[in-house]
């Protein structure tokens, strides 16, 4: 569904016209809605028309310490001066991969890449080439990039039965589905049962430690920590959207459980693509040809791996979230928003869930809790999409799912959030 923004001026119409003429639907392919984006300033985005919206979608994440914050555009600039790119080992990239190793708990050694679908790529790859087994085993509703490998049950329309995967997208050759098992996030059990009748066939196991919107449930991934450690399958947390937002070592530090190769990116890269996968040696010598046989060996080569400009940014990006307190205020905000939204809707009796954590959660509007896929699709998608469009309407701009929180969110962002909270309960129930 298509979300209308405020007014529009016939400059911005103009530009839509166009992108239709060159862009498959008239756009990028991320969001649905009908506005163009001109600029943006720490947590504030502004449209072509001159609108001006609260930004809860951050350029879907990375943009953690704010848009064209003066600290990393300094460092940009500077990068920029001595160069682009040069396709070879430089300064910027062995600093970021040092800070790293230093920060995650999985991380010994890192590979830079540009995106998420690589990242992820690269992770299967290695712990298939470490095991010498072909199947992975990922989680129903799991968002792992858009290789083949990973849109698989990310979002299917048939409930079948466990471990069956179904493609979720057209031009996937059919003997993908038939490498890739797939579970109930939050069901141990059923995890536990796929995983001890198929170990031997498994390379890896990958996971979102937080699943798009859902939070482990106590004890699930310590007990996929402990399974997958007793068959000697690695365990893959992709922390593509969790690393360094839900503490400064990731997921792995959040909940405590420490997987053996993890995906980065988003945060990371400070708005530009730069993404890596970080790992045990004994996983990541598979990326060098003078540490395996050659049988063993994972060429990879990007034109932009490790690219100066985007580690100048990262680098600088993850300085500014080691200042003391900064997480602190970050998960207040977000609380505070995060009980606002649940309040706004239990005093209207609307029925809604607020799911996720301070830093990255949504609502659903049902009645049911929501611990994995089956039970997320639940809600009413139409109540949704009217909650979205009466939030854009009031200056509250975010994806079709999530509120990503920065941290220049501020309470004068937070009032006029809870303010539109409170039009669009009004207008969802009239």
């Amino acid at each position: 569904m298509l979300m209308k923004s405020k007014t529009k001026t016939e400059r911005e119409n103009q530009m839509l016209k166009r992108a239709e003429l060159v862009l498959p639907q008239g756009s990028l392919g991320n969001l649905p809605y009908e506005t163009i984006i001109s600029h943006g300033k720490g947590s504030h985005i502004w449209d072509e028309s001159g609108n001006e919206y609260v930004d809860y979608l951050l350029g879907s994440g990375p943009m953690i310490v704010g848009h064209a914050h003066p600290k990393v555009t300094e460092a940009v600039l500077s990068q920029i001066d001595s160069g682009t790119t040069f396709f070879a080992t430089n300064e910027k990239a062995i600093s970021l991969a040092e800070e790293i190793v230093d920060a995650v708990p999985c991380a010994e050694k890192v590979r830079f890449c540009s995106t998420g679908s690589e990242a992820t790529l690269y992770a299967m790859r290695t712990a298939r080439a470490f095991r010498g087994r072909d199947k992975i085993l990922k989680f129903e509703g799991g968002f792992h990039g858009m290789n083949d490998y990973a849109l698989m049950s990310m979002s299917p329309t048939k409930s079948l039965e466990y471990p069956q995967a179904e493609s979720d997208s057209a031009g996937i050759p059919a003997s993908i589905a038939e490498e890739m098992l797939i579970a109930p996030f939050n069901n141990l059990e059923i995890t536990t049962a796929i995983i001890e009748t198929h170990h031997d066939e498994l390379g890896g196991v990958i996971i979102e430690p937080f699943q798009r919107l859902i939070p482990p449930r106590k004890g699930f991934l310590e007990g996929l920590r402990e399974i997958t450690k007793h068959y000697e399958i690695p365990l893959i947390f992709d922390e593509v959207v969790t690393g360094f937002r839900f503490a400064y070592g990731g997921a792995q530090e959040y909940y405590g459980v420490e997987p053996d190769i993890c995906t980065l990116g988003k945060a990371v890269a400070g708005g530009f693509p730069l993404t890596a996968v970080a790992g045990k040696d004994y996983l990541m010598d598979h990326f060098s040809s003078d540490s395996v046989e050659k049988e063993n060996f994972m060429p990879q080569i990007g034109t932009l791996s490790g690219n100066p400009v985007a580690c100048a940014a990262g680098l600088e990006v993850l300085s500014i979230l080691k200042t003391p307190g900064i997480y602190e205020s970050m998960f207040k905000t977000g609380m505070e928003t995060m009980k606002a939204l649940q309040s706004t809707f239990d005093d209207a009796n609307i029925p809604a869930k607020v799911v996720g954590e301070p830093i990255l959660f949504d609502v659903f509007f049902t009645d049911h809790d929501v611990y994995d896929y089956r039970t997320s699709i639940l809600g009413n998608p139409s109540t949704l999409a009217k909650f979205n469009s009466v939030l854009l309407e009031n200056g509250i701009f975010k994806g079709t799912t999530k509120f990503y929180f920065s941290t220049e969110h501020s309470e004068d962002d937070l009032k006029k959030t809870i303010n539109a909270f409170e039009i669009a309960s009004d207008r969802i129930n009239n």
